[in-house]
């Protein structure tokens, strides 16, 4: 089989290339007509190893979507009753119990990167928070073809250190090229040093373009900002904070971040300081957006992931078994499984 050939078209356009052209009939032949590997291989004229790549490459490039329909879990107890307590519709991805935060991670965001398409589609404008969560998830992005749509990003990623730039724009980027979107970045730092920096800025016209756009956000997607995590969210770990911002959080009482935008376990962001000079948007700003999609893993985000509920910023919420477990259960529960252990 030859990767590089193309399937003419009759009508002159562009020509298929032939790993699609493949790829979509292997698939056929497995997923619609039932031929085994071996079979698509004789009949292809290939190896079954060969088959087995095509047929990755087809649900990898969103050529094959694959939707389970459980009879048994339609929807799942738990989905169910995180929507009729906090209105929220909910995607639990089952991950056992004694996985590592780091795997439990890399599982959620395999998932809600497969489950993003059925978000996005053309005309849009995706709001994007950079974070360890989003990054993960990047890397798995499915292709889906829109036109007219724009991803921006939400905060800004400079610190004393380095520019961000790199960071931010390759993980844009692999949202951007994953829905044929324009990027448009925010060349700003997380944190200025002076409040009144910050809102100078916030006045000149560049900059006033992208908050334009953040304030006319289709779709927000984000995770929720933990330094209790076993995989701390990128603003933790990436020298965005001083002893004295921890400080000043811990005695304020923030449990967590949305795009560099801390609250507390209420879900309230009056009168913590750090606040005055973070780049990200206002939470009134974010639940301008018709769909806030949250994406979680580790039940030490638990009390982050209560603040953000608690503050309306979540429409969706895509999470790991056992933090969505945590999230409905009651004091008592908790009281009684700590007494079983």
């Amino acid at each position: 089989m030859n990767d590089q050939s193309t399937l003419p078209v009759e009508d002159g356009t562009e020509a298929v290339p032939g790993k699609t052209r493949d790829a979509l009939r292997a698939a056929h032949l497995y997923y619609m007509q039932d031929l085994t590997m071996d079979a698509i291989a004789h009949e292809l004229h290939t190896s079954r190893s060969s088959v087995s790549r095509l047929l990755s490459h087809a649900r990898a490039s969103g050529l094959v979507e694959i939707s389970i329909h459980s009879p048994l879990d339609l929807p799942s107890r738990i989905e169910q009753e995180i929507l009729e307590r906090f209105a929220v519709g909910a995607h639990v991805i089952p991950v056992p119990d004694h996985a590592s935060d780091v795997d439990r991670l890399d599982r959620v965001a395999l998932s809600a990167a497969r489950i993003l398409g059925r978000f996005v589609d053309s005309n849009q404008t995706i709001g994007i928070a950079w974070g360890s969560t989003m990054s993960a998830m990047s890397r798995h992005l499915v292709p889906k073809a829109t036109h007219n749509t724009e991803v921006v990003q939400l905060n800004g990623a400079g610190n004393g250190r380095t520019t961000g730039i790199v960071y931010a724009s390759e993980l844009l980027r692999r949202f951007g090229d994953a829905f044929g979107a324009r990027v448009q970045q925010f060349p700003v730092p997380a944190f200025f040093d002076d409040p009144e920096t910050r809102r100078a800025f916030w006045r000149e016209r560049s900059t006033r373009r992208l908050l334009d756009l953040q304030e006319r956000m289709d779709v927000a997607l984000f995770g929720v900002g933990s330094p209790f995590a076993e995989v701390p969210s990128h603003v933790y770990q990436g020298g965005y904070l001083e002893r004295a911002d921890y400080e000043g959080l811990s005695r304020e009482g923030a449990v967590g971040d949305v795009a560099t935008v801390f609250y507390r376990a209420d879900g309230s962001t009056d009168g913590i300081s750090l606040n005055e000079r973070a780049t990200g948007p206002d939470f009134s700003v974010l639940r301008r957006a018709p769909r806030r999609i949250c994406v979680v893993s580790g039940r030490a985000k638990l009390a982050s992931l209560r603040g953000a509920l608690a503050a309306g910023l979540i429409t969706d919420l895509i999470v790991d078994e056992g933090t969505a477990r945590a999230l409905v259960e009651s004091p008592s529960d908790r009281e009684s499984s700590e007494d079983r252990e």
